[in-house]
């Protein structure tokens, strides 16, 4: 973890808090890549920054079963086709793999392995209220057919998210506003599979003064266990939640607690990115 994922650990959790919720943590680890003893890692970091969740961990890598009866659902309502582009053979074509065209659509162009695509109407405007960055709309064609499950069978993020904010009856998911173009997708698949929408609501990045990420410039800032209250004062400082100074040398449950009490989401309002000054 680092600075820009605490922030939004921070705020969804006092997002909760405030409004007598639940927070709910979830593994997103479908990936093989992932770092054997990251999710332990992320927990204890959680801990030692006082954000207690809710409820038992969730492990994407333990419920494919799901995902394999919602891709089935799919493609029972025959709104999914195979695709056998790989990212390079877009990227030679000088085509986006976000927004890809459709080149498969009539079947795979190439023999071997095959990504699940599902069709998104490239007619449709879609428009939904995000409740930190008002109006929020995807204009025809700019999403391009979502991949639900990967060339290597690996199912995609897109896909999980939404059945599982389904199955733990999720009613707010609030994230960075680096994922506010997924939305438009997940919003899709909830509705070819019949799923409820939760609320949305995407908060600002922390990035350089120049606008690069934080998480992958060379100032990425490290989570200091040992600096926790001084951290998430910073964190609140940030979002403009105007936190006392003489909470900077506070425990993080004291901070948490006034932070809860004082939780204002106006203060950062249609903001979608937040420089970073200074050495920290």
């Amino acid at each position: 973890m680092h600075l820009g994922s605490l922030l939004a650990a921070c705020a969804s959790f006092l997002d909760a808090r405030s409004h007598g919720g639940r927070w709910l943590v979830r593994m997103e680890d479908l990936d093989p890549r992932s770092i054997p003893g990251c999710a332990g890692t992320i927990l204890e970091t959680l801990e030692a920054f006082a954000l207690h969740w809710d409820d038992a961990v969730e492990y994407q890598s333990r419920r494919t079963a799901h995902y394999q009866a919602a891709l089935d659902r799919l493609r029972a309502a025959g709104v999914t086709y195979e695709c056998s582009c790989s990212r390079g053979a877009l990227a030679q074509a000088g085509m986006s793999s976000s927004r890809y065209p459709g080149t498969c659509r009539s079947g795979p162009r190439r023999p071997g392995l095959t990504a699940t695509r599902v069709r998104i109407d490239e007619h449709r405007a879609l428009t939904f209220q995000d409740r930190f960055q008002d109006s929020c709309a995807c204009p025809p064609g700019s999403l391009g057919d979502v991949i639900v499950r990967r060339r290597d069978g690996v199912f995609s993020y897109q896909l999980a998210v939404v059945v599982d904010d389904a199955l733990q009856g999720v009613t707010d998911v609030v994230r960075g506003a680096d994922l506010l173009e997924s939305t438009g997708w997940q919003i899709l698949l909830q509705e070819a599979l019949g799923l409820p929408q939760p609320r949305y609501a995407h908060l600002p990045l922390i990035t350089e003064p120049g606008g690069a990420k934080l998480a992958k410039s060379r100032r990425s800032v490290a989570l200091q266990p040992a600096r926790a209250g001084a951290q998430l004062h910073e964190i609140l400082r940030l979002l403009n939640q105007r936190p006392p100074p003489s909470l900077s040398d506070a425990p993080a449950h004291e901070v948490l607690a006034w932070a809860i009490g004082h939780w204002n989401p106006t203060a950062f309002h249609g903001v979608r990115t937040l420089a970073l000054s200074g050495a920290q």
